[in-house]
């Protein structure tokens, strides 16, 4: 790309902001076309395929080039997008799903049946970090005709559960770039190649990524805006500064600071919401390793998270913005067992007698042992909660090193190397537990599969509970089933979902059809414009 090119690309939304910025920004009804939306990237992303890394970091920007069979509505129910309609068997084993007709990848090859079935067998079922598990039993994907795909399950696959997962793990990439290749080296990786509003330009690492309007979509008309910018600003007051002075205009996904966050709500400027992402509640999560002899052992687990006033935490470093939380299923799940509540409240006197009772009296100086714990910084929140722990663990007669990484290093240390011994990072609930977190208690994940069962810990009796349950049709037996799940992990402890929290976006009030649908963010934005 020329000089002259990318630096028309990358200042012109700035200047198209600046000009509409002095002043009341005005309304305006009718849709405009054209213009650059510009979005904050908190983080450097190594891959930019959904196929194979499934994560907000990589949807908000690749659910723009690439999409997946279907999407959510405003309420969380899936809607057609590549998909077009599905029907399934009374056994539940046989998933039909009509492919949308007219669709070329943006090298204008023809997007059919057989993209899907690459991608499903190859892809989601071999590769993709959370879709593994639910594809476990996937093991025929047949094609009749160009725009019919046939999903054939071992077990029962509830159709409300593979539709709603489909939303975040059924992206498509074009088979023929990608079949007879390297997958994980693929240089569409970081080129995406898709079906979507926008066709990638251009990716700078550091910097930015462009993708510009792609003038052969499938929706007549669409996408408004002639190109999306994302911004990487890695530094929080950085990326205030940007989205104050308008040279972003959106910032998804609590990337901002928590102060600047709460600041914000009171500019007029801008929206600061949670509606538009209630697809995406997420939980601090303490990873445990049970290669280390100290945390194998329950007793340890459990006098850990009785040592740590959670909730102290949310109202003193969080602003209040969640809660403890009573398990890996929020409450705001239809699958929330009722009358949930946290397993193990604060307690220093019963962290201390667990302790001892393990076997581990305190020693020289008051240590009992030593931990080092790996903070996987999704979130400002995240090094906070690792220094509480440190902190709070001292006081039980646990010793805590931090050991710091950029996100990539940590992901290495915690699901590929095991160089942990505990790790604080989020888990995200995606409306069934099936879709993304039952995989982070379920044996059997590739090595080094990131926010999966990496910690060397199995029960079976754990397994047989999540494959019973995502493959039980009958909606109380299933939810029952869940309720079962819950209990007992919450009994063995194998991690502690600490909090309960929504994420929130900040956007300026010039962007249009925002956050109107559940998972917005992670979208294809081919309806949102914005004023000149």
């Amino acid at each position: 790309m020329s000089a002259n090119r990318r630096q028309f690309l990358l200042s012109s939304g700035a200047l198209l902001v600046a000009s509409a910025w002095p002043g009341i920004v005005y309304s305006q009804t009718e849709p405009r076309r054209g213009g650059v939306l510009n979005v904050h990237l908190g983080s450097e992303q190594r891959i930019l395929n959904p196929s194979l890394r499934a994560s907000t970091g990589v949807y908000i920007v690749t659910s723009k080039i690439i999409e997946s069979l279907v999407d959510l509505d405003a309420d969380g129910r899936p809607v057609p997008q590549l998909a077009t309609s599905w029907t399934t068997s009374a056994d539940g084993k046989t998933i039909t799903f009509k492919l949308r007709e007219g669709v070329k990848w943006h090298d204008g090859k023809p997007f059919t049946s057989s993209d899907v079935q690459y991608n499903a067998l190859e892809l989601w079922k071999k590769q993709l970090n959370f879709a593994t598990a639910l594809q476990l039993y996937l093991h025929a994907v047949d094609t009749p005709d160009a725009h019919t795909v046939v999903f054939r399950y071992e077990r029962p696959m509830p159709l409300d559960l593979l539709l709603r997962a489909l939303a975040d793990l059924g992206y498509v990439v074009p088979r023929h770039v990608f079949e007879g290749k390297n997958v994980l080296e693929n240089p569409a990786n970081t080129a995406p190649i898709g079906t979507g509003p926008y066709r990638f330009v251009e990716y700078q690492r550091g910097q930015y990524i462009i993708a510009e309007r792609n003038p052969n979509y499938w929706r007549k008309g669409l996408p408004y805006l002639d190109r999306v910018v994302w911004r990487i600003i890695t530094d929080k007051s950085a990326a205030t500064a940007a989205i104050e002075t308008g040279q972003i205009q959106l910032s998804a996904y609590s990337q901002l600071s928590l102060a600047d966050l709460d600041r914000l709500r009171k500019n007029p400027k801008f929206d600061v919401r949670s509606k538009g992402l209630e697809a995406n509640v997420f939980n601090n999560t303490v990873e445990f390793n049970f290669r280390r002899k100290e945390l194998a052992d329950v007793r340890v687990r459990r006098a850990i998270v009785h040592a740590i006033d959670i909730d102290f935490f949310i109202q003193n470093f969080l602003y209040g913005l969640g809660k403890p939380a009573s398990g890996p299923i929020p409450s705001t799940s239809s699958f929330f067992p009722k009358g949930s509540k946290p397993p193990y409240p604060f307690d220093t006197k019963r962290a201390e007698s667990l302790l001892d009772e393990a076997g581990y009296k305190r020693g020289r100086g008051g240590v009992r042992f030593s931990l080092k714990l790996v903070p996987i910084q999704n979130g400002e929140d995240v090094p906070l909660l690792a220094t509480f722990i440190q902190q709070s663990l001292e006081q039980v007669g646990i010793k805590v090193e931090i050991v710091q990484y950029d996100i990539a290093g940590a992901l290495n240390a915690v699901y590929k190397d095991n160089t942990f011994d505990i790790a604080t990072g989020w888990h995200q609930y995606r409306g069934d537990p099936a879709v993304s977190t039952t995989v982070w208690y379920r044996s059997g994940s590739p090595a080094g599969a990131p926010w999966t069962n990496q910690y060397g810990w199995k029960s079976d009796k754990v397994d047989k509970l999540i494959d019973d349950a995502a493959t039980e049709i009958d909606a109380n037996k299933r939810r029952a089933l869940y309720g079962e799940w819950v209990k007992t992990v919450n009994d063995e402890l194998p991690i502690w979902m600490a909090t309960e929290r929504e994420f929130y976006s900040v956007v300026s009030r010039n962007v249009h059809n925002s956050h109107n649908n559940a998972r917005w963010p992670s979208s294809s934005w081919h309806d949102t414009w914005i004023n000149a």
